[in-house]
């Protein structure tokens, strides 16, 4: 009878830390992100980068829309440099594609975890739990001057 007492009070325990998950929301400016060391050698100097409602150069020509949604895993990192290792991935991403298509530029970029976007001209937003840190960055594809 004790022993299903026990077994009962720990699924209930266990249960309880699924139900409490941690989903902590950042908001970081992606000029941080930009100016990381690990950014210099991964992505190209030419190639630029526009948060929704940060002033543009002239977009000569619109491509697709892209979104890239990378996790980290947030173990032993703290939730900033976890957000801003995701961003970058994302950055890196969007870039590639971008420029598949003849793209110099990804302009009108929001935040878009779990598909609601979250548009600020300086910051992305970012999602970290107890394991694992999101970033989710949606912007279009364009050729400026």
């Amino acid at each position: 009878m004790q022993i299903k007492h026990l077994t009962l009070a720990a699924t209930l325990l266990a249960c309880s830390v699924v139900a409490h998950a941690r989903d902590t929301t950042l908001h970081i400016p992606l000029a941080d992100v930009l100016a990381m060391p690990e950014a210099k050698g991964k992505l190209d100097p030419d190639f630029k980068f526009f948060l929704a409602g940060q002033a543009t150069p002239k977009v000569v020509k619109r491509f697709s829309e892209g979104v890239s949604n990378p996790k980290t895993n947030g173990v032993g990192k703290t939730d900033e440099f976890g957000c801003k290792w995701a961003a970058l991935s994302a950055l890196i991403n969007l870039q590639n594609s971008a420029k598949r298509e003849g793209a110099n530029a990804v302009v009108d970029i929001v935040s878009y975890y779990k598909k609601v976007e979250y548009k600020n001209a300086t910051n992305f937003e970012c999602h970290a739990g107890a394991i694992i840190i999101g970033v989710a960055l949606k912007g279009t594809y364009a050729q400026v001057e």
